[in-house]
């Protein structure tokens, strides 16, 4: 860019016009270009972190890759081909899970839930273990199996971890067989396990799910190998597609292989979109507030007539004009985005370390405060956005100055 034409617009920008109210009209561009600015940034961050936040309460309960059956609801999987999974360079450890719905009954309550059986493999695949809230996480102890539950399954059943002598009794109807009793309690399967301690995650978990060892769930069921799924955990520099290429070649067809994005795609593109949709709503904001830049370099352009003809006669074209006026313009829109966004990161930071503004009801929530990140991406979003509404918003009136200096010229 030639010096000279920043040279000028800047001399423009600071410098005392002759009608106070291009002065006020010029702050009031650039006041709202800052204010449009710093709602975009923070509400950008706050996305960000209610994303990050949910992102890692389904990380502590979901594995990084997951392999079902693509029919039925269980498969049978051979030594050799789990320690050829396990082997592979990106992955850490594999856990095997088997899951059922189940009736849970704990003294005179009773709770439909799904109760997964896993193997001791699982503590290193998954968080659950850091969510604990009452009790401890141990599945099996002294030969005894115990169960870990979630915070909604376990406030409905009312349990009591403390309470050694009373067990959850769980009930399973039993499969491919008809009872001609006219007892009702004989259709159905029952063990009986300790509870020892309640997670709570989130509630699509807590309020689903009873964890037990997988070897209790395979006698409830009369299986021998059947697993409803794999779960891996991998290395953290892991490629998960890579991962997901060389598994689809060990296992052949009939199975599905997910990342955590495919076991949650919907959540995450509903918290995509929810972002983008407040994206655009604010960049309306930003472009409303741009309309003052329209005013300001209008006046401007017929205060400054004499100047635009003085450069004209020195051998300017229209084209050179054009861009002084169009600079002046992303001048006035820069200096108050800079504003608003050094704003915004001060008001950031004062959130993530203060917490000054509380949730309502933040009883009931995992965090008390609202989460803020700041992504470098989102800066320069915003700031690709600013220069293209301010270049829009000044090219009308820097066409007006190119075309006003040619005529006068010509008198």
């Amino acid at each position: 860019m030639n010096p000279l034409l920043f040279q000028i617009a800047f001399r423009y920008l600071v410098s005392k016009k002759s009608t106070n109210a291009i002065n006020w009209i010029s702050r009031v561009a650039m006041t709202g270009m800052g204010f449009g600015t710093m709602a975009l940034i923070l509400v950008l961050s706050v996305f960000n972190g209610f994303e990050g936040l949910v992102i890692s309460l389904y990380y502590a309960f979901n594995p990084d890759v997951q392999i079902t059956a693509n029919e039925g609801k269980v498969f049978s999987i051979d030594e050799q081909t789990l320690n050829k999974i396990a082997s592979l360079n990106e992955v850490e450890h594999v856990a095997q899970a088997l899951e059922e719905n189940v009736i849970l009954k704990y003294k005179d309550h009773e709770y439909i839930a799904s109760i997964k059986g896993v193997d001791r493999a699982y503590e290193q695949v998954t968080g659950v273990q850091e969510k604990m809230v009452d009790g401890k996480f141990v599945l099996s102890e002294n030969g005894i199996n115990y169960a870990v539950l979630g915070a909604g399954v376990a406030g409905s059943l009312l349990v009591d971890v403390e309470n050694t002598l009373q067990t959850i009794q769980v009930y399973l109807p039993r499969r491919g067989k008809e009872t001609m009793s006219l007892d009702p309690s004989q259709a159905f399967i029952k063990k009986n396990i300790q509870p020892s301690g309640v997670f709570s995650i989130q509630q699509e978990f807590d309020s689903k799910y009873m964890l037990v060892p997988l070897d209790f769930v395979r006698e409830l069921l009369n299986y021998e190998k059947e697993v409803s799924a794999l779960e891996l955990k991998l290395k953290p520099a892991a490629d998960a597609d890579e991962v997901k290429i060389q598994l689809a070649k060990i296992l052949g067809a009939g199975f599905s292989i997910k990342d955590r994005y495919e076991q949650n795609k919907f959540l995450y593109r509903v918290m995509r979109m929810e972002k983008w949709a407040v994206y655009a709503i604010l960049s309306l904001i930003l472009v409303i507030a741009a309309f003052n830049i329209i005013g300001s370099l209008s006046m401007l352009v017929i205060e400054k007539t004499k100047d635009i003809a003085i450069l004209k006669t020195m051998g300017a074209d229209n084209g050179m004009i054009r861009k002084i006026f169009l600079l002046e313009g992303l001048l006035t829109s820069l200096t108050g985005s800079l504003a608003g966004a050094l704003m915004a990161v001060l008001l950031c930071v004062i959130q993530i370390q203060f917490h000054v503004i509380k949730l309502q009801g933040s009883g009931t929530f995992v965090i008390d405060a609202y989460p803020v990140e700041m992504q470098g991406k989102d800066f320069l979003l915003v700031g690709i956005t600013v220069i293209v509404i301010a270049v829009a918003t000044s090219w009308l009136p820097a066409q007006r100055a190119a075309s006003r200096s040619a005529i006068i010229v010509r008198e």
